[in-house]
């Protein structure tokens, strides 16, 4: 089986176990994008994930003005569409919050996020092809989390008794991304990727590492967050520029 065909599978899988989960207060509002984008989820899977990559970049879970309306990782519109050439059918989420609607492509809202991390890749590879040649980009997490206020709420700040079906689940979705991509480094968009892939992948061939995540809400990331991300990845022996491996 391909690689992709393969992925695609993995995520449909954890897509239909992760609707089986009962989150709770405090969230109030659950968005799955892998289902209601599962267009340009899919795209985007069958496009850049057909090679074994060197890294694979793992965030925490989609953003309200990123992969919740475009179903691409850290996807803000204008990158997605213009440069990663990903556009397709977004439906809605079930009980959409009235302050967090999905748009899909039409969104006008900016993710600032993904507005760093895929305007580096941009910045540091002529072409997205070049870019994926090597790498892949995937969230731990699938979901968004809202609760009732609307305010996104990060799976590292819900309790502990309620997200173990879904670790269990993500755990189990990684490491059978892991096993298809072979990358030779897993890397953490931040610290809670981290830990969560260290967890997952105990016991497999792979190295584990992490960078700082380009949030606007990390003072770290505002006072500079590309060279900082660049001195990590160089740490693990990871060379950027030009698209070209190492060496």
């Amino acid at each position: 089986m391909r690689i992709d065909d393969t992925l695609v599978r993995i995520s449909r899988a954890q897509a239909r176990a992760l609707r089986r989960i009962r989150i709770g207060p405090p969230v109030a509002h659950l968005y799955h994008p892998l289902i209601y984008a599962r267009e340009p989820w899919e795209l985007y899977l069958r496009r850049y994930a057909r090679t074994p990559k060197e890294a694979l970049f793992i965030g925490m879970n989609p953003g309200p003005w990123g992969m919740a309306q475009t179903g691409v990782p850290f996807g803000t519109v204008g990158l997605v569409r213009d440069w990663l050439g990903i556009e397709g059918k977004v439906e809605k989420p079930e009980r959409p919050h009235p302050k967090r609607p999905v748009l899909g492509f039409a969104c006008p809202r900016r993710e600032v996020s993904g507005e760093r991390f895929w305007g580096w890749a941009r910045r540091r590879f002529a072409a997205p092809e070049l870019f994926f040649d090597r790498f892949f980009v995937a969230n731990y997490c699938p979901l968004l989390f809202l609760d009732r206020a609307g305010r996104n709420l990060t799976p590292d700040h819900l309790p502990a008794a309620r997200t173990r079906a879904l670790y269990a689940t993500c755990d189990r979705a990684l490491r059978q991304a892991v096993e298809t991509l072979r990358p030779r480094v897993v890397i953490g968009i931040g610290r809670f990727a981290e830990k969560r892939a260290r967890a997952a992948l105990e016991g497999m061939d792979v190295r584990i590492g992490w960078i700082p995540h380009p949030s606007p809400a990390s003072p770290r990331a505002n006072r500079g967050w590309e060279p900082d991300m660049e001195r990590a990845l160089r740490g693990m022996g990871i060379q950027v520029g030009g698209g070209r491996a190492p060496g």
